[in-house]
């Protein structure tokens, strides 16, 4: 990119909780420097113990809504959430195939809610790994959900590489997967690229707070990303920003809370 200016355009569903989607995305780029813009696909009614409607937006507004903010600001930055059918996948596929495709992709394959709340269909997924997976900058799947996409079990770091070198050769230019689901004091996230690879690792933190912690990653390294940020830079930054986020959670609703966005703005205070 020439000039990057953090731009970012966040093609995902709202979280009525504050917690995830929407929400999460715009909280982590706007913390870390960047302009949030979205498209939002899906209204769901959301809090920390589960997911208890969700409304999809009709299609013709979330193309809209992609249109006119890539026409008049511009995006540095793509970062898609939560994709409920296959038909919305493809429309956005096509729609980002006509910008041009030159500004990158993080794709976030929402499929499961922390809660374990299933929000997208087989056919959704299919169209995930056929349409989005090609060509995107990068892909940011937890186990479980590099399992779907790849077919290959991820139980352990061994089971991280194999998926991640499957989503390359699935199109792909990078593939974090993440550790987060595998069981162990430690977290090991793995991330590969064109050009190598990366193990990053971190403490496990003992805490029930971890509702939006995929979103809130993915968007913390779009935003990064957007402004100039290599992947491994952006990866390795955005997970540190998140690490903070989940050990100052505040502890909020009754199932799985929130991390804590602004704890950046905390630091500041002291």
């Amino acid at each position: 990119m020439t000039n990057p200016t953090g731009r970012v355009l966040i093609i995902a569903g709202s979280d009525s909780g504050g917690g995830a989607g929407i929400q999460a995305d715009i909280k982590a780029v706007t913390m870390l420097g960047g302009y949030a813009m979205t498209a939002v696909t899906a209204i769901t009614v959301q809090d920390t113990r589960g997911v208890h409607g969700v409304w999809p937006v009709p299609l013709e507004a979330v193309l809209g809504q992609i249109k006119v903010t890539l026409a008049d600001i511009g995006a540095d930055a793509i970062k898609t959430g939560m994709l409920g059918s296959a038909q919305l996948v493809e429309a956005i596929a096509e729609a980002l195939h006509a910008q041009g495709g030159v500004t990158p992709r993080i794709i976030d394959p929402v499929m499961v809610a922390t809660s374990g709340d299933r929000l997208v269909d087989e056919k959704a997924i299919s169209a995930i790994r056929s349409e989005l997976l090609p060509r995107a900058r990068l892909v940011t799947p937890n186990a479980p959900e590099a399992e779907v996409l790849t077919g290959k079990p991820v139980e352990n770091i061994d089971g991280q590489r194999r998926a991640a070198e499957r989503l390359l050769e699935l199109g792909a230019n990078g593939a974090l997967v993440k550790g987060g689901h595998i069981g162990g004091k430690l977290i090991h996230d793995v991330l590969q690229t064109t050009t190598g690879e990366w193990i990053f690792e971190s403490p496990r933190i003992d805490t029930t707070s971890t509702h939006g912690t995929g979103c809130t990653l993915a968007s913390a390294i779009a935003a990064l990303l957007a402004q100039g940020r290599s992947v491994p830079e952006a990866v390795e930054q955005g997970r540190d920003y998140l690490h903070g986020a989940i050990r100052a959670a505040k502890g909020f609703g009754k199932g799985h809370g929130p991390v804590h966005h602004g704890w950046l703005l905390d630091e500041l205070k002291n």
